[in-house]
């Protein structure tokens, strides 16, 4: 890690959803400044934050982003920290190149570990929809043509897989992997 650190992407689960769990941005950003985290930036409502970390790797500054949360905030919510480098990997690797100009049919999924072989099996006998899905290591890349809304099998990842993970349209991918490109600069 250079003497500046490292640009760092930290995903929020389940906050600012339908009006529950309400959390400012310009709150969360103060609590990531508060911590010492620097360049930090948020994007959009639902909880994405790109900042820079002199110190620790995504597993640590997940754990401590988590404890620091809940104790401001009094719920946990579940956070995955991905370095700058993962999300050039992510969007490099898209298995849908056709659709990335139409992001509300294109999502990611940021899975906490690798789903194993049973795991994926189990999740594509449940894939019957105008759906089509490929995981690709951590990312489960999510194509729904009627858009995410309209999709039964979007519902059914979660419980069907078990693998902790959140959900972003393509268009919330790109902006991160900007953010960080310019957080980097």
């Amino acid at each position: 890690m250079s003497a500046k650190g490292m640009i760092f992407v930290a995903l929020f689960s389940g906050i600012n959803v339908g009006g529950n769990r309400i959390v400012k941005m310009a709150e969360l950003k103060a609590l990531f400044e508060s911590l010492g985290f620097t360049d930090v930036a948020t994007y959009v409502q639902s909880g994405n934050v790109v900042f820079r970390a002199n110190k620790g790797d995504a597993v640590t500054l997940a754990k401590q982003l988590e404890t620091a949360f809940e104790k401001k905030w009094g719920f946990n919510s579940r956070i995955v920290v991905r370095d700058a480098g993962w999300f050039e990997r992510l969007v490099g690797q898209n298995p849908y190149p056709e659709i990335a100009g139409e992001p509300t049919k294109l999502h990611a999924y940021v899975l906490e570990r690798e789903p194993t072989a049973e795991e994926t099996k189990r999740l594509a006998d449940k894939c019957t929809g105008p759906e089509s899905f490929e995981i690709k290591g951590d990312v489960l890349y999510l194509h729904a043509p009627e858009g995410l809304g309209k999709s039964v099998f979007a519902n059914l990842i979660p419980r069907t897989l078990k693998v902790p993970g959140t959900a972003r349209n393509w268009r919330s991918v790109l902006a991160l992997l900007e953010m960080t490109g310019k957080a980097g600069g």
